[in-house]
């Protein structure tokens, strides 16, 4: 019975827990999942930025490629024309000293998700290989994926036509035969990162029709030059 009653010893102070080991654990355990958590939410970072890359890269050279904008002709009419009449041939020629009007009808179709802007337009018109006429047309913008349209009015000088040795032979057949030459130069701007510089060139042929003073055929071909 009085052994019994005896008083155990105390453990050993080295064998108690501290608690000082049991918060470096817990900061442990803490940090881990700290780092876990950090490196999952920069995985998932890392991954929407790689797919919203390639994204961007498909949109650029699919739907927002640069296209090249389209310069039409659509119509061309003459005005002021004044004839006279010769004893050397059998229809009636422009009367010297007097100027003869043409009005172009000429659209830009932009093609493209973003404003195309160009800078003053040049059209000249020639007869044979020299220079009757030339007007300007001033800056401007064609919105996105629409069709900006303006009138071009050009002076003739008909001296020209009529000192111009093969005059004879245009007037014989009845067509007064010359060449347009338009030029639009200007810029597209995607997404404020990516622009190209074109300039669309236009060449026609038109016949004028001296009796009736009207544009009898037409044929034009189209360049664009980066």
């Amino acid at each position: 019975m009085v052994e019994r009653d005896q008083i155990r010893p105390l453990a050993p102070a080295s064998d108690r827990p501290h608690s000082s080991d049991d918060n470096e654990t817990t900061l442990n355990i803490k940090k881990r999942f700290h780092q876990r958590r950090c490196f999952k939410y920069c995985a998932c970072v890392s991954t929407f930025l790689f797919l919203l890359a390639i994204i961007i890269i498909i949109l650029i050279f699919t739907v927002f490629k640069i296209k090249d904008p389209i310069i039409t002709m659509n119509g061309v009419t003459v005005e002021k024309l004044d004839l006279v009449n010769t004893s050397g041939t059998l229809l009636p020629i422009p009367k010297p000293g007097s100027n003869m009007t043409i009005k172009a009808d000429v659209s830009v179709k932009n093609p493209n998700y973003s404003s195309f802007r160009y800078s003053n337009t040049t059209t000249t018109i020639s007869y044979r290989n020299t220079v009757v006429g030339e007007a300007r047309g001033p800056p401007g913008k064609s919105k996105a994926r629409k069709t900006m349209r303006m009138n071009v009015t050009i002076d003739i000088i008909t001296d020209k036509i009529v000192s111009h040795p093969g005059l004879q032979d245009d007037i014989s057949s009845g067509l007064l035969t010359m060449n347009s030459y338009t030029s639009v130069g200007g810029r597209v701007k995607l997404l404020n990162m990516i622009k190209k510089y074109v300039v669309v060139k236009m060449n026609c042929s038109i016949a004028v029709n001296i009796t009736s003073q009207s544009i009898q055929d037409q044929k034009c071909t189209k360049k664009v030059k980066l």
